[in-house]
């Protein structure tokens, strides 16, 4: 169970970015080890103005966003994380005019790699609008910081590795 600090920090972490803030995204909750992430209903994240069905993009981004959450939740921390791989399997159009609700759990954690599972729906979880697998790369320290591969980097006559 993911302890307060990590609680208090991932509402912000779920909206506080500029585009998840456009987007509308709310945290729901933690149910156990997965993570809720609601976008209400809006006409300007609809992708076919015919139809009234929320954009296959706005679905991909929030089971990311969603992916990423399980993820520092599974680590019970915040650190750096980038998505190594996301795959989305569409099964059906979201429902016009209903809110997309998207959770996810960390299933597995290496010491570099959070592998998720996610899914997004309206109502219920068991019919969902699209599933996805995800890999996320888990920053570790040492030379792995963000920014370690911009240093110039010893030569074999320095004593660095071949």
């Amino acid at each position: 169970m993911p302890d307060q600090f990590l609680t208090a920090l991932l509402p912000q972490l779920a909206s506080g970015a500029a585009h998840t803030h456009a987007l509308g995204f709310q945290y729901e909750g933690l149910d156990g080890d997965r993570v809720r992430l609601r976008v209400p209903y809006r006409d300007d994240l609809v992708g076919d103005p015919e139809t009234g069905v929320l954009a296959g993009g706005l679905v991909t981004t929030l089971l990311d966003h969603v992916g990423g959450l399980a993820v520092w939740v599974g680590l019970n921390a915040y650190q750096p994380i980038a998505t190594l791989d996301l795959r989305v399997d569409y099964m059906r159009a979201a429902v016009p005019g209903k809110d997309l609700i998207a959770e996810a759990r960390c299933y597995r954690l290496t010491r570099s790699i959070g592998f998720v599972r996610a899914w997004a729906f309206e109502t219920d979880p068991t019919d969902p609008v699209a599933a996805a697998q995800a890999a996320y790369v888990v920053s570790a320290e040492g030379d792995h910081r963000a920014g370690a591969n911009l240093r110039p980097r010893k030569t074999l006559a320095e004593g660095g590795a071949a």
